[in-house]
């Protein structure tokens, strides 16, 4: 399928309907997602409305909006009108149905967006695999014998197959980076609480924010200018300041990655963030103990509806005494200050997305520190210490064709996103990164 930038512009000049292209979407998702995993529900009936109405406004020649015609996807813990919000989770597969849709696919749909599907994910998105007890595994495109990362795989696996142009998923401690790093896409976490995320289901609301995947930088800039209500634009072409991100950030990393941050900015300052392993651990325990008194009354109600994986870090979380929470809390306000202060000179600091590439199903683990670690909790070893800050953080693909997927992280101060996104499109422009499609539908066999 192609990109949104390219059907907003066939659909807005008639070249072809927003009806046409739906209908090659819902065909693409019958015909080609099953091994993938990655799709919860279709909306044909939704959708098709929403593509009549497209058409119909711009048959009579008004303007649809700057995505006409785009169908895309969300992870399974937005709300949409008439459907139950599960998050990922049989608990909830018959809560009373939402009566609205969430603002982020509402000011989509007012875009001229068309919602076809909602996408796998871990169960109440805590996790970096997307293994759900419910939906199963979603695999990557590039190799479905591999995992998409988590918690947002299926908004990820759907958009690197080709399957949908843009999907959105919800990023917490590295949920929407290390998908897209392990699938090859621009994967984008805002500064916190930039973009709205009224009608998402909440996992920890200290750090949970909304983002877009796509597979060209064109597509995300617009997609985030319709999301934030903001231009992309950056006046003036003063120099970017530019810096590597050293410490605990230059441990655990791929050799492509190193070759990829020495040559984008082979004479960047080096800077080493205090307290970062102390801050990844201060993440963990504020997401569990948020998580865990979200799912308290759940947990007491009906422990055994959950995914025991997920239920057991919950339940752990519930229990976690408040002075401790406050404790982390504290030392989270001064760290964030002390960095505004550190990184004051820069406009974007470069770091690794994942520490390695995407990990296969059946032996999900990954090398840490010199021994073998769980997927699902160690992916975001490099993006849990960005998301406990705050800052805004691109993950960008590294030009890798013929090779599994890998990205870096661009991060900025909060409210820098255009500086992330200028020097993404220089990037892009140098080749050092760029999407790459799986070379076969779907190369690997499952097993």
């Amino acid at each position: 399928m192609m990109e949104a930038v390219a059907i907003a512009q066939a659909v807005r000049s008639g070249r072809v309907s927003a009806a046409q292209v739906l209908e090659q979407c819902l065909s693409a998702l019958a015909e080609r997602e099953a091994p993938l995993c990655a799709v919860t529900r279709t909306l044909p009936d939704r959708a098709r409305k929403d593509a009549a109405r497209v058409d119909a406004v711009i048959a009579a020649g008004r303007d649809p909006g700057p995505l006409a015609g785009v169908p895309y996807g969300v992870k399974d813990l937005f709300d949409i009108a008439g459907l139950p919000t599960t998050a990922g989770s049989r608990l909830y597969a018959d809560a009373p149905p939402a009566t609205g849709d969430a603002e982020a696919v509402r000011r989509l749909h007012a875009a001229g967006a068309v919602l076809v599907a909602t996408l796998n994910m871990d169960e109440f998105a805590y996790g970096f695999a997307t293994i759900n007890a419910r939906h199963g595994t979603t695999r990557n495109p590039h190799d479905v014998r591999r995992l998409a990362g988590g918690s947002s795989g299926g908004s990820a696996a759907a958009v690197a197959a080709g399957l949908l142009p843009f999907s959105l998923g919800s990023d917490t401690n590295g949920s929407i980076r290390v998908p897209a790093s392990l699938t090859g896409l621009y994967g984008f976490k805002p500064t916190h609480g930039d973009l709205p995320m009224a009608g998402v289901f909440p996992f920890a609301d200290s750090f949970d924010d909304i983002g877009p995947f796509t597979r060209s930088l064109a597509d995300m800039i617009l997609i985030w200018e319709v999301l934030s209500g903001r231009s992309a634009a950056v006046c003036g072409d003063t120099p970017l300041r530019i810096a590597r991100l050293g410490g605990r950030f230059a441990e655990n990393v791929d050799p492509d990655q190193v070759a990829a941050m020495t040559a984008i900015a082979p004479d960047a300052p080096v800077v080493v963030l205090p307290d970062i392993a102390r801050a990844r651990s201060a993440a963990f325990l504020i997401t569990a103990c948020e998580g865990g008194r979200l799912h308290r009354a759940a947990l007491a109600r009906d422990a055994m509806a959950f995914d025991p994986q997920v239920r057991d870090r919950l339940t752990a979380g519930a229990l976690l005494p408040e002075g401790l929470y406050e404790e982390a809390q504290a030392f989270r306000a001064r760290l964030r200050a002390t960095l505004l202060d550190l990184i004051a000179p820069h406009d974007v600091l470069i770091a690794p997305a994942t520490p390695c590439t995407a990990p296969p199903v059946d032996d999900p683990r990954i090398l840490i520190d010199g021994a073998m670690t769980p997927a699902r909790a160690d992916l975001g070893i490099h993006t849990q210490p960005i998301s406990f800050i705050g800052f805004p953080s691109l993950s960008i693909p590294l030009y890798r064709p013929g090779r599994l997927p890998l990205g870096l992280q661009l991060i900025g101060k909060p409210g820098g996103e255009p500086a992330l996104f200028r020097l993404a499109a220089m990037l892009e422009q140098q080749g050092i990164t760029g999407v790459t499609r799986p070379e076969r539908a779907y190369s690997g066999d499952i097993a």
